[in-house]
């Protein structure tokens, strides 16, 4: 579920690319988030079954010990090695987000558990409006009526969702959008430490903090294993080291801006498996909430683009 832009040391001014370059290589990174996205959705599945049958907090703690090693892996073949990875000029701010994404990953796990894929995604997907409606008073940026617009229909989108006797509408209700609330939280920390500290520091602490706290929380509810799930959660780990290098690669290739509507074919991912794999039930009130939702996401993205080409001139 975690989602962190990256991007490889320039070691040489690059000759400007040709229009058909650009196009080709834009052209692979929107493979790449799409597949991204078919396998953390797949993750999500694989973490929704273990979490009924193990304490979420032990799965995600043994997903964080695969996570960490894999990340340190790419900071010692990064330029400098850990050692550069590991210096940061924010070291709270770095170790809070790790805590808080790792926090958020067991919040929603438990609401896979709860609600089931598609109602937890159909919420969860609001967590760009969130980043919109935040970026004010911790980034400092200005968010203009159209933003604020969008984010209040995003928000009746998820009353659309929450429907009053759908099942949906319970105290349960609130873990999706929490866990949207700290991924949200978590991705403007993120843009906050990139203004002094590189993509790889960032990439670096994140696991390691995620790591440390899961450990502390998750060690006192170990227990063994079914050998039938071993391969099961062999998978979920390795999904989770692929899926976030399809995203370095992709954002190698092309903005992120660029590449943030191709996310959202995760919920498409993840309506599918709970439907077919786990007999969930896709009501219509949370189909359409859904594509309100995503659909207040995508002008916020429009949006932005908008500012960025007026900015570029």
């Amino acid at each position: 579920m975690t989602k962190n832009s990256q991007t490889g040391p320039a070691l040489a001014p690059p000759a400007m690319p040709s229009a058909a370059t650009a196009e080709d290589r834009q052209g692979k990174a929107i493979l790449m988030i799409c597949a991204s996205a078919l396998i953390f959705a797949a993750q999500d599945g694989i973490s929704r079954y273990l979490g009924t049958a193990y304490p979420p907090t032990f799965i995600i703690m043994l997903r964080y010990w695969f996570f960490v090693a894999f990340v340190l892996v790419l900071c010692a073949r990064a330029p400098g090695g850990i050692r550069a990875a590991m210096r940061t000029r924010r070291p709270v701010t770095q170790i809070f987000r790790g805590v808080l994404l790792a926090l958020e990953v067991v919040v929603t796990v438990e609401a896979f558990v709860r609600l089931g894929l598609i109602n937890t995604h159909a919420v969860f997907a609001c967590y760009p409006l969130l980043i919109s409606a935040l970026s004010g008073p911790i980034l400092g940026e200005k968010v203009g009526w159209r933003r604020w617009v969008a984010v209040g229909v995003g928000f009746a989108g998820i009353l659309v969702v929450l429907k009053p006797g759908s099942g949906v509408f319970t105290a349960e209700a609130a873990l999706p959008f929490l866990a949207a609330g700290m991924f949200a939280l978590y991705g403007l920390l993120t843009r906050l430490v990139a203004r002094d500290d590189g993509a790889m520091v960032s990439f670096f602490w994140t696991a390691v903090g995620g790591a440390a706290a899961m450990t502390v929380i998750g060690i006192g509810d170990w227990q063994p294993i079914a050998r039938a799930d071993l391969p099961w959660l062999l998978i979920l780990c390795f999904c989770g080291a692929v899926g976030h290098m399809l995203l370095i690669k992709a954002y190698e290739f092309a903005e992120a801006s660029a590449l943030q509507p191709f996310s959202y074919t995760q919920l498409v991912w993840v309506s599918i498996f709970g439907v077919v794999i786990f007999g969930e039930t896709l009501a219509p009130n949370v189909a359409i909430g859904a594509a309100i939702v995503v659909g207040a996401g995508l002008f916020t993205w429009w949006r932005s683009r908008l500012r960025e080409k007026a900015a570029r001139g």
